[in-house]
């Protein structure tokens, strides 16, 4: 099944074109992503998927909960709960969203050139690991990690992660505010 995406300019603003994955990542066409990171309830463990080993960016990598590309014609929080659904089988409400920022990213790997404006979500959600079905040809595997143990991960370089630097900034900008709110 071919995805087509909404193409967008350097500013990030729609161009009324629409290209499918191949020709985006072939032309290093600017679209939409979004990535969501499930939070237990008392903020101290994160979600992470481990990503397949078939993907063409970061096999094997430990990634944030779910995400992906906005399809044309969608908005942000309708990819969101689209590609948890689809990657990990649970279903999020467009209420639990919490929209923390956006960046652009490139990645630039092989005949890959991925240009995204990026959404970052976050949901609190205490979900049992056994209520979960992986979309094999995308994910491995997934597991709660403590916020400790992700924190110290991303600071040692992004140790077994992926190197999706504008999630993890985010993540722990959001960990820094939940600190200086509950001071």
């Amino acid at each position: 099944m071919n995805e087509y995406f909404d193409v967008l300019n350097s500013n990030g603003e729609y161009t009324n074109d629409v290209a499918s994955r191949e020709e985006c990542h072939k032309k290093g066409l600017y679209h939409k992503a979004v990535v969501v990171i499930v939070l237990s309830t008392d903020n101290k463990k994160v979600l992470l998927q481990k990503r397949s080993a078939n993907k063409k960016l970061w096999p094997n990598l430990w990634d944030i909960t779910a995400g992906g590309h906005v399809l044309s014609g969608e908005l942000g929080y309708e990819a969101v709960i689209r590609e948890t659904k689809e990657e990990i089988g649970i279903d999020i409400k467009k209420e639990e969203l919490e929209f923390i920022g956006a960046t652009t990213s490139e990645t630039i790997k092989g005949d890959i050139i991925n240009r995204h404006f990026n959404e970052y979500f976050i949901v609190h959600k205490d979900i049992d690991i056994n209520d979960i079905t992986l979309q094999e040809e995308e994910v491995q595997d997934i597991k709660w990690l403590e916020k400790e143990e992700v924190i110290r991960r991303i600071k040692n370089n992004y140790e077994d992660l992926t190197e999706k630097i504008g999630c993890w900034n985010y993540l722990m900008k959001y960990f820094e505010m939940i600190e200086k709110n509950y001071r």
